[in-house]
């Protein structure tokens, strides 16, 4: 295990530098007006004390624009190396100061999808393959064939104003209630999680649609198995043949679709979070992308291709865990 892992954190190391190298080069090839634009907004700020020009040399001096591809990238590798990744341009912070103060937010609201996509998505396409063609079946497809149709916007627009508007039950968005201030501690967690439940609606709704299907189709293929069908022509309970033989053999394809939904939940809430206006990772990069802030940009990039590598390593470790066949060398 120990040999198998130092191959595929070297793996992912250089993976991961080529990756960094080609989002650096996309950035080294946009337009210099975004950072002419940043070097006047700087220039013009109360107590600057350097021109439009020398706030561009610097900018491009810091970020290696002034070197090449190449030269640049090495400089911004051996500073991301060290953990600094430069000031953000928009929101005029360190942009690993940045990221922690809004990484929880979307943090919170990953884990409570991921939690209630498993736990939804997984007994229903369970049930549905073990009632094939059978009213349940035909239900639990509509809604995963639903749940895959619907792009998140679409998603996210329904339920603000069926639960927002019709209803009043929640804010149109934000992370605050009026009366947030006045709240006890234990009130103002209450008061974010409340505005936490539209949002986490909309990423379960739209992601448990796959998830069924995948579960539905993996249990058809090992409810034929001969050794299911062997396991109950020995009398076992089919609860015992479902939970115990079948299940475990369908959480092999399953393992894939969860390990990939890491990176997902975080790039994917990009659109939920600007959306309903949850200060996340997602709406801290829309906003930085858009104003063209490079410092924040590449780092969410980068963050985003280390969670692509990682949940990649951990369904390569999850698949020798849940399935003895598989050996590690």
């Amino acid at each position: 295990m120990g040999e198998f892992l130092l191959k595929r954190l070297m793996l992912c190391v250089l993976i991961l530098f080529f990756t960094t190298f080609i989002v650096y080069t996309i950035m080294y090839s946009l337009p210099t007006s975004y950072i002419e634009t940043t070097a006047r907004e700087l220039a013009t700020k109360p107590g600057s004390q350097k021109s439009a020009q020398e706030w561009l040399d610097e900018l491009n001096a810091q970020y290696g624009f002034d070197k090449g591809v190449v030269g640049g990238y090495a400089i911004w590798l051996k500073s991301a190396v060290q953990g600094d990744f430069g000031d953000s341009w928009n929101w005029t912070l360190p942009v690993t100061q940045k990221f922690k103060d809004v990484i929880w937010y979307s943090f919170a609201l990953a884990s409570i999808t991921l939690v209630l996509q498993v736990c939804i998505a997984v007994p229903l396409g369970v049930v549905a393959a073990r009632k094939q063609y059978s009213a349940t079946d035909y239900t639990v497809t509509v809604i995963s064939l639903v749940g895959i149709s619907l792009p998140v916007f679409f998603t996210a627009a329904l339920l603000k104003l069926v639960f927002a508007v019709k209803l009043g039950w929640f804010d149109i968005s934000g992370m605050q209630g009026r009366n947030y201030l006045m709240l006890s501690d234990f009130g103002k967690l209450l008061d974010l999680a409340h505005h936490f439940v539209l949002p986490a609606l909309t990423l379960t709704l739209v992601s448990i649609g796959a998830l069924m299907r995948h579960t539905r189709t993996n249990m058809l293929e090992v409810l034929n198995s001969d050794y299911i069908r062997t396991a109950r022509a020995k009398g076992l309970p089919e609860s015992r043949v479902i939970n115990r033989h079948a299940f475990r053999n369908t959480m092999i394809p399953l393992i894939t679709i969860l390990g990939s939904s890491l990176p997902d939940l975080f790039s994917g809430a990009l659109i939920t979070e600007t959306i309903f206006a949850i200060r996340g990772i997602g709406y801290t990069s829309f906003y930085s992308i858009v104003s063209g802030d490079i410092p924040f940009t590449m780092f969410f990039l980068a963050f985003i291709a280390i969670l692509t590598l990682l949940g990649n390593l951990i369904c390569d470790i999850l698949y020798a865990i849940v399935d003895p066949r598989v050996r590690i060398h």
